[in-house]
């Protein structure tokens, strides 16, 4: 039987709070440029040493943003042939969509992990 397979223990009340910082700050984007990588990063940074469940958490929130940012780079290229105007708005709204469950379940003290995301920090 694998480590997989086995229950974890749920997370502390703070912990589980931190790791949905990790997620709902990528929100911080609304108003601060870079703001959606900045808030995770930072964050991470804070609390990938004091706990795995935050280590784990904060890498898949930043691990989104960092797809988020490269998927954006691409719409706006697209804007050239018009289509990128739709794509981009479907790819803010699946954003905001994600990142909103990302959080919740980080609350619950549920590891969550995105669809369609590129582990790029791992």
């Amino acid at each position: 039987m694998s480590d997989e397979q086995l229950p974890q223990p749920t997370p502390s009340h703070e912990v589980r709070q931190w790791a949905m910082f990790c997620h709902l700050s990528a929100l911080l984007g609304i108003w601060v440029p870079f703001g959606t990588l900045i808030g995770p990063l930072i964050l991470w940074q804070m609390k990938r040493e004091t706990d795995p469940f935050s280590d784990a958490q904060g890498k898949e929130a930043l691990n989104l943003q960092l797809t988020v940012a490269i998927a954006s780079a691409v719409c706006f290229l697209l804007m050239i042939v018009i289509i990128g105007f739709f794509m981009f708005g479907l790819l803010a709204i699946g954003a905001l969509v994600l990142t909103i469950i990302g959080g919740v379940k980080a609350g619950e003290g549920v590891p969550y992990r995105y669809p369609f995301t590129w582990r790029l920090i791992k």
